[in-house]
C-alpha cells in the first residue's frame, strides 16, 4: 500500500473519529503505531491536518436552524466582509463563488428569531450590496 493511500486512509478514519486512539488506527491499517504516530507528525507538519475536532450529534444539529445566505459585496469591500463574517459566531462557513454572487454563507443558530437577527446583521454590513438566504429544511447527504 502506498504512503499516499494509506494516509487518506488515515484521514478517513480520523475524520469518522478524530479521539481514536493510535494504537487502534494501527489496527485498521494494518501497520505498527509507531508508523501511524510518524505519518499524523508528517500530516500536521505539512499542513494536510491543522486541527482536531469534535463531531457533534444528531439530535443536537437537528436543533439547529441553517441557512444558505447568497452574499454580493462590492469588490473593494470584499476583504472587510470575509473579517466581519470571521467575528460573527453563527457563521459557520464562507465560500467565495462564481456566478451572480460573490459569496455563500452558511450560518446556523438555534431559532428563527436568533437566524433572522444573524441575516440582518451580514445584510446590514458595509460593503454588502445584496443578500438572498435559503433555509436548509432537511439534509439528504452529510459526508
Amino acid at each position: 500500500m502506498t504512503k499516499v493511500n494509506s494516509d487518506r486512509k488515515l484521514v478517513a478514519l480520523l475524520r469518522e473519529n478524530a479521539r481514536m486512539p493510535v494504537t487502534e488506527l494501527a489496527r485498521k491499517l494494518g501497520v505498527s503505531r509507531s508508523t501511524v504516530q510518524s505519518r499524523l507528525e508528517k500530516l500536521e507538519r505539512n499542513g494536510t491536518i491543522v486541527g482536531y475536532t469534535a463531531k457533534l450529534s444528531g439530535d443536537y444539529l437537528a436543533a439547529q436552524l441553517r441557512a444558505h445566505l447568497m452574499v454580493t459585496v462590492s469588490p473593494k469591500y470584499s476583504g472587510a466582509v470575509v473579517k466581519a463574517l470571521e467575528a460573527i459566531m453563527d457563521v459557520k462557513t464562507v465560500h467565495s463563488v462564481s456566478g451572480s454572487f460573490d459569496m455563500i454563507v452558511i450560518v446556523e443558530a438555534p431559532s428563527v428569531a436568533e437566524l433572522d437577527a444573524v441575516i440582518d446583521e451580514i445584510g446590514a454590513l458595509e460593503g454588502v450590496e445584496r443578500t438572498m438566504s435559503s433555509i436548509v429544511l432537511s439534509t439528504r447527504i452529510d459526508r
